[in-house]
């Protein structure tokens, strides 16, 4: 593993996306799918038909939780497990959310169209550990990926129950 071992198989080293700079939420999608190492390393994905295909589904229904959060997806057979990535706003992206409030921590998803377990568990972990204005702050407030994706891997890991190192 990286030198962060963030111990879950869906929250990888190379998640995080610091200091984002698009503005709008279909530039932001793009910009944490094109910078995220984690995608970048998935063999055979293409980057940016995957941000499209996560456009094209954040067209038929905004993915903003509120709170400043949103948790936008995609399916594509090019992959065989499920990824996860974060892009970190400071100063907040439009992103048509129910609340009306800018978006500052953005999820990408990736994850085989037959994954659908995966895909729920993830969408689940997300929703309960960002509705915690504690869990946010603690991620906006961290100055380094290696704090983030260490928080991250360890809150899915408790919440999911997976061991440290699973597969």
């Amino acid at each position: 593993m990286g030198p962060v071992d963030v111990g879950d198989r869906f929250f990888r080293a190379g998640s995080v996306v610091l200091q984002l700079e698009s503005e709008n939420k279909f530039d932001a999608i793009r910009e944490v799918v094109l910078r995220a190492p984690v995608f970048q390393q998935i063999d055979g994905l293409e980057l940016e038909e995957f941000a499209q295909i996560v456009i094209r589904r954040e067209l038929e229904l905004s993915t903003g939780f509120g709170h400043g959060v949103a948790v936008a997806h995609g399916r594509t057979p090019a992959v065989e497990d499920s990824y996860v990535a974060l892009g970190v706003s400071r100063s907040g992206i439009d992103y048509d959310a129910p609340d009306g409030l800018p978006v500052h921590l953005l999820f990408v998803v990736a994850n085989h169209p037959d994954q659908q377990m995966d895909y729920l568990k993830i969408i689940s972990t997300l929703a309960c550990l960002c509705r915690s204005d504690t869990f946010r702050n603690e991620l906006l407030s961290s100055v380094c990926r290696d704090e983030i994706e260490s928080k991250l891997g360890a809150a899915f890991r408790e919440r999911i129950r997976l061991p440290v190192g699973s597969a």
